[in-house]
């Protein structure tokens, strides 16, 4: 939990900037997008390596690496800032993406030893409210101030910061992660010689349980980014004032993290599998709700993004969980890694191709789409339930 708070202030404080330096450094609104989606793109292709090395190494070398790669992006993105190259920005944000892969990683080394797997994840993702609330305040209030304060430009001052946090984050856990869970859980030493993409990507989608795992995450995860990206320029066209915006984004984080710890006990008392199942309902709702939602009113879009974040937590929990609960032998981290790798992946699809959907269709389209994906890992439940009683009768 100490943690996440300054590693997930590093990369919500990063991610915050991109767009808007990116659009700065280019004069192109679409590559500034494509600088900011460059997140994702890095943590999915981290996603699978990170899980090797930990599945070698442990969990506390490979989370510290993953900051590691984290602070080099920042450093890249701060070069960029202060040199004017466009080109620079991307490779940077996809090394933040490093970070948040690692960010990841942690809800499961909290489950490693949990004698109740959803419990901790949820607690593990309620720690990262913290971060990601604070850390675009500091970036566009402090941090800017400090980079006029040393001659640089403005913009530089969010990368200055989310590199400082990123090295919190690597120290903090290097000096107290012990002992490394993974070790104690021993999970580690079995991957030397396993490609990862058929070792696990394979089994993962064909174990029931697995399959429906990656499948609520990558839901909940496409739903959320796919929604939430589009929102404010919706209402922005709808003409409502950038502090109404901000507000209806702020309540959808609130729905996405401060009702984790509730979440995963629900999952623990319930079963995960219910809990997916409430998931994809609640994505469905919010997804309708917005979906009706005209431009110049709000209160559809504020019920809807809160249920829409409440759905998220409940599909990555609860999945999480799922997995934690399907895969417990030594190479749990690999599916763990590719789990990941499949829903932020999904999510950086969702990203760019909901601005396609909403420039060539409409923001309602997008979001009639987004509730038809919503309702596959409750579908999924249903089915399973049924064949199981088919089974036995």
């Amino acid at each position: 939990m100490a943690v996440l708070v300054p590693a997930g202030a590093a990369m919500s404080g990063a991610y915050s900037s991109a767009a808007i330096l990116g659009e700065e450094l280019s004069g192109s609104e679409t590559l500034g997008g494509i600088a900011a989606s460059g997140l994702t793109v890095g943590s999915a292709l981290c996603a699978v390596p990170l899980a090797k090395f930990m599945a070698v190494r442990g969990r506390r070398p490979g989370i510290a690496v993953g900051y590691l790669i984290g602070l080099c992006g920042a450093v890249l993105c701060l070069v960029a800032a202060l040199a004017g190259w466009y080109l620079l920005l991307i490779p940077g944000m996809m090394g933040v993406g490093g970070g948040h892969a690692a960010n990841l990683a942690a809800r499961f080394a909290a489950a490693d030893l949990a004698p109740e797997a959803g419990r901790a994840i949820g607690t593990l993702v309620w720690a990262s409210t913290f971060g990601a609330v604070v850390g675009p305040t500091l970036s566009f209030g402090p941090a800017k101030s400090i980079a006029e304060g040393l001659g640089m430009a403005e913009l530089a001052g969010p990368y200055l910061l989310s590199a400082v946090l990123f090295l919190v984050a690597m120290a903090l856990v290097v000096r107290f992660l012990r002992p490394d869970p993974l070790v104690v859980a021993g999970g580690v030493g079995q991957m030397e010689d396993r490609p990862p993409a058929r070792a696990f990507f394979g089994p993962l989608f064909r174990d029931p349980a697995g399959r429906l795992a990656v499948v609520a995450m990558m839901s909940c995860h496409v739903v959320m980014v796919g929604v939430m990206t589009m929102t404010p320029l919706h209402l922005r066209d709808g003409g409502h004032e950038l502090e109404l915006i901000g507000f209806v984004i702020s309540l959808h984080i609130v729905g996405m993290y401060a009702l984790s710890p509730l979440v995963g006990r629900f999952s623990d008392r319930f079963g995960p599998r219910r809990l997916v199942a409430s998931g994809g309902i609640l994505l469905v709702i919010g997804s309708e709700l917005a979906a009706h939602n005209q431009a110049g009113e709000s209160f559809g879009v504020f019920t809807g993004l809160f249920l829409i974040g409440l759905g998220w937590s409940c599909g990555l929990i609860a999945g999480s969980a799922l997995l934690v609960e399907t895969f417990s032998g030594p190479d749990r981290v690999g599916f763990q890694g590719m789990a990941d790798m499949c829903m932020t992946a999904a999510g950086g699809v969702a990203g760019v191709i909901s601005g396609f959907i909403v420039a060539v269709a409409s923001f309602h389209v997008l979001s009639h789409g987004a509730m038809v994906l919503g309702a596959i890992p409750t579908l999924m439940v249903i089915i399973g339930a049924l064949s199981g009683r088919v089974r036995k009768g």
